[in-house]
């Protein structure tokens, strides 16, 4: 059965629902997805806190201290556990939001027609009534029934079983759905695949309601995998923790054997293992990998997995698109070609369109969808619009008889027509011009006639394409597009302005030490254009798609070093590219938008799909979704990647230094035989800032002003390098020094236990900050990044210097923090050998980056 164009399938029926028809729909219906796991509860939240090591060290020291008789102490004690509790509660809430928001955006996307205007959504905001637009690749988002279709074939195996695509076809009256699987029929399925053609349905039934929801089939979800921090992180706890627990159980036996004090013996054993327990290690990659995928979000890119956050920051290759992703897929016709004559087109001048022009125009929307989507198609409706529409040449009431599809064999497609009045059919084919003149059968003269004004349009950076038409008098339509009779029409070039966000965002992957490979289906010259104009280099050299094929692996692996243009290309070629990258040594970012590119995007190291023009197929296999289809979009999301990377590093770095004095402080008084300076109640302190600290304030640190301006990491790269593992232990160990200089210095002249303890926890607390400070930037100097603004480090700071001084001067507190009052030259004296680390820091820092030059 024929589409007649000016019928309701094209034109009424899709304006589709009003935005608030929609929206009053969705909220009587609710969303289009199917029963998941709920988000963990307060209490799961609270019995996972509960079940932590710290905090049943904690209780554990509460109990104690309960057991001795001392109930201030534990009561303090215990209200820290609270405190904490509430931290970590306030953290795995933040990861659980942020984690049900990006299963929000990771929903599969729909294209729906809403007041006639295409409009991509996500799969879980589709509802009754919603005009979809079904194209190859894409998963159907809820079941419905078809009003139109081109050779629609979609794999129902996940309701049937049965792994052969099912043909589709509009057509007929249609009362209630049928089950999946019949050949031929109108009926589309939630969570199908379009395997090939493309098609406009109506859907009928959402979410629990649809045949995938009768069965309970369940959503996939945003699911998180352990990445390689991950696994180095859960080693280096693992062996600390081991570590801990040795010398947990040495210190409360050399401590009881030697002081016949059990009980104290345990707590200073717990006070250790509070020390030595980087509790906080895991909790930081949790925080930086959700949040960092958030913030990346932010950015108009979805990131569908936990490595790529960690994987961008090394990324040496971006491969792009150019159509849409370099430019602005907004296509518009420049300049026609036809009759031997060239034409600029010019929309504002007034002038009339030649009628030496006017059928390649006419046939060039022939060959084109009733009501296009594509943008090129979009460009020869406006174009005719415009210029003919007071002609012969549209021609609303010709029926539509048959679609000759494009293939990888032939770059062309034909619709043929049937005209109202005439027998005869009429048939309109538009393709790659080389396609084109294969169905006219051009000769080896002809071919270099249109070689040269091809050559033309693409030196002004034009898409080319070209346009043939052709009669046929025989009732039964032949099998394939050459068995017509065509004859040449012309070549129409199209403009599609690049986006003005593309030449800084290349300049700034140059700096970062980031090649950009351009690949695109378009001629070496609109290739080269586009590349002048966005600063893409080298230039001189292009490998076409015909080329790559004559090349062999090698030969590519040499050339692709220097080559930075691929024309001509198609998708399945790209797979090629990206082996040849990746034998090099490269880590390369590869973009997609269709099936063809799937297995090109997951060899790459980062897959990044078009969010917009994407199928879902190419969607699954990405890393990252582009939700904007934007260049500039990525090079954002490298950027974020490098600074979310720095970020852990940092708090990573600050965690294993700041736990070295603690335990140093813990442990040296029970091997030398002094009286204890740390006690649970102060490590349980120092928590309060180590774990914002950790988990919050390097979180929300900004990114180093030269992020960009240097070569990528080695993914092989351990988190810490020897050098930095020296450096942070060596923070750790100075601060240590100092810590204890105060204590012996303050027992030596005279300072009782309490005072000695009160001038070295007071030092501890304040050399603490300032590593937090100096930890902000390992690149720029403490003054350089004090300048970077970051509220959560001037909260945390505050907090800290207000209980610091409250444990100092306020009665209750100074006694269960076995404290005493200081003098004024006794608290000046800790608080600048707590500052005085600061030089320390500093001057490391200068040591390192010094060694990292060379």
């Amino acid at each position: 059965m024929g589409v007649r164009m000016g019928q309701n399938v094209g034109s009424v029926a899709l304006r589709g629902l009003s935005h608030e028809e929609a929206r009053s729909r969705l909220e009587k219906e609710g969303y289009n997805e199917l029963p998941s796991e709920k988000p963990r509860s307060i209490l799961a939240i609270v019995l996972g806190v509960v079940r932590e090591p710290m905090f049943l060290l904690l209780l554990a020291g509460g109990a104690v201290y309960l057991l001795v008789g001392d109930r201030e102490e534990a009561l303090i004690l215990l209200s820290f556990v609270f405190v904490i509790m509430g931290i970590t509660f306030y953290q795995e809430r933040r990861t659980e939001r942020t984690l049900e928001a990006l299963r929000d955006l990771s929903s599969p996307r729909a294209l729906v027609i809403r007041e006639s205007e295409e409009l991509r959504i996500a799969g879980r905001e589709v509802v009754c009534g919603d005009i979809v637009v079904l194209r190859e690749g894409d998963r159907v988002p809820a079941d419905g029934t078809l009003l139109s279709s081109t050779n629609l074939s979609i794999d129902e195996s996940l309701l049937t079983g049965e792994s052969v695509p099912v043909r589709k076809k509009a057509g007929g009256e249609v009362s209630e759905m049928e089950r999946a699987g019949g050949d031929g029929t109108p009926f589309v399925y939630s969570s199908t695949l379009v395997v090939r053609g493309n098609g406009v349905a109506e859907m009928r039934a959402t979410g629990a309601e649809t045949e995938i929801g009768k069965i309970g089939k369940a959503i996939r979800s945003l699911e998180s995998e352990k990445t390689g921090l991950q696994i180095q992180t859960e080693r280096l706890v693992r062996d600390i923790a081991l570590v801990g627990l040795l010398l947990f159980l040495v210190v409360v036996f050399v401590y009881g054997a030697t002081r016949g004090n059990w009980l104290d013996g345990l707590l200073a054993g717990i006070a250790l293992a509070m020390a030595m327990l980087p509790e906080e290690f895991p909790v930081v990659l949790t925080v930086f990998l959700v949040l960092g995928a958030w913030r990346i979000s932010q950015q108009q890119v979805l990131t569908r997995n936990a490595p790529a956050v960690e994987t961008l920051g090394a990324a040496t290759v971006l491969c792009t698109d150019k159509t849409g992703t370099l430019t602005l897929n907004r296509m518009t016709v420049k300049t026609l070609f036809a009759n031997g004559q060239l034409y600029d087109v010019d929309y504002d001048s007034g002038h009339v369109l030649p009628e030496s022009f006017h059928q390649i125009v006419e046939y060039s929307i022939l060959a084109s969808q009733i009501d296009p989507f594509d943008p090129m198609e979009k460009a020869f409706k406006a174009l005719g619009e415009h210029f003919l529409a007071a002609t012969e040449h549209l021609h609303s009431d010709w029926m539509l008889e048959r679609e000759y599809p494009l293939s990888e064999r032939l770059l062309a497609l034909s619709r043929v027509w049937r005209s109202p009045k005439g027998r005869d059919y009429v048939i309109a084919a538009k393709g790659a011009p080389e396609a084109i003149a294969d169905l006219c059968h051009f000769s080896d003269v002809q071919e270099v006639d249109l070689a040269r004004h091809i050559s033309t349009l693409a030196n002004k950076g034009l898409r080319v394409l070209a346009v043939a038409e052709a009669q046929f008098r025989a009732d039964k339509l032949p099998t394939e597009q050459h068995d017509f009779a065509f004859e040449f029409l012309g070549l129409i070039g199209l403009i599609d302005p690049v986006r003005p966000t593309v030449q800084q965002a290349v300049q700034e992957c140059y700096d970062a030490g980031i090649r950009v490979i351009m690949i695109t289906g378009d001629y070496p010259e609109t290739a080269r254009s586009v590349a002048e104009y966005i600063g893409l280099a080298p230039r001189d050299e292009v490998i076409t798609g015909p080329e790559l094929e004559k090349i062999d692996d090698r030969t590519l692996k040499e050339r692709i070093k220097t080559t930075c243009i691929f024309a001509r290309t198609v998708p399945e070629q790209k797979l090629r590219l990206v082996k040849a990258l990746r034998a090099n040594g490269e880590v390369v970012a590869m973009t997609g938008d269709g099936v063809n590119d799937a297995p090109a995007m997951k060899a790459a190291d980062i897959g990044v799909a078009m969010g917009k023009r994407g199928t879902d197929v190419a969607r699954e296999a990405s890393s990252l979704v582009l939700l904007d289809d934007d260049f500039s979009s990525i090079v954002h999301a490298v950027r974020l990647g490098r600074r979310i990377y720095d970020n852990i590093k940092k708090a990573m770095g600050y965690i294993l230094a700041i736990h070295v004095p603690i335990a140093g402080v813990t442990l040296l008084p029970v091997l030398l035989n002094w009286p204890l300076i740390l006690l649970p109640i102060h490590i349980a302190f120092l928590e309060l800032i180590i774990d914002p600290a950790s988990s919050v304030v390097f979180e929300a640190e900004p990114a180093d002003p030269n992020v960009m301006r240097r070569a990528p990491r080695d993914p092989r790269e351990p988190l810490f390098t020897r050098r930095q593992l020296s450096a942070n232990l060596l923070h750790g160990v100075g601060i240590l020094i100092l810590v204890m200089l105060i204590y012996v210095g303050a027992t030596t002249y005279g300072q009782n236990e309490n005072q000695a303890r009160t001038m070295a926890f007071t030092t501890l607390v304040i050399a603490n900050l300032c590593l937090i400070l100096s930890n902000r930037s390992w690149t720029d100097t403490f003054v350089g990044s004090v300048r970077r603004s970051n509220q959560a480090l001037w909260y945390v700071s505050a907090g800290a210097v207000i209980f610091l001084a409250g444990a100092l001067y306020l009665p209750a507190l100074q006694g269960a923090f076995l404290f005493a009052p200081l003098s004024g030259a006794a608290l000046i004296a800790s608080v600048f050998a707590g500052l005085s680390s600061l030089i320390l820091f500093e001057v490391s820092k200068m040591i390192l980056r010094h060694y990292e030059k060379h």
